[in-house]
């Protein structure tokens, strides 16, 4: 298996929390879920996004796929870029190290 990380920005519209509607954050909780069945499959490593709210702010999901064709189907897949409201950047990429000991504590 491979390991490849895709960017994920939000287009600019929705840099506005004003510009959200129930749609996009439908999209958003398909999105989670989506992450967390790739999790459940054993094919998500982690995923997160920076914490800002400006254009420079951006998401992360590093995955582990048998080709960069089935990373870029993951990708494209992935219902905040297939509907439009993130765009995806794919990287080759190879985790170098990881802490064992630690944990997430989920806060929302």
């Amino acid at each position: 298996m491979k390991q490849f990380l895709y960017k994920l920005s939000l287009i600019p519209a929705l840099l506005e929390e004003s510009n959200w509607t129930e749609k996009e954050n439908s999209i958003v909780a398909d999105h989670f879920h989506s992450l967390q069945q790739l999790l459940k499959n054993n094919t998500l490593i982690m995923a997160g996004r920076t914490t800002n709210n400006d254009p420079s702010s951006f998401g992360i999901v590093v995955i582990q796929a048998s080709s960069e064709d089935e990373a870029e189907r993951l990708m494209r897949n992935d219902p905040a870029v297939r509907n439009g409201i993130m765009t995806a950047e794919l990287f080759p990429y190879q985790v170098a190290l990881y802490n064992e000991e630690f944990t997430v504590k989920q806060t929302s």
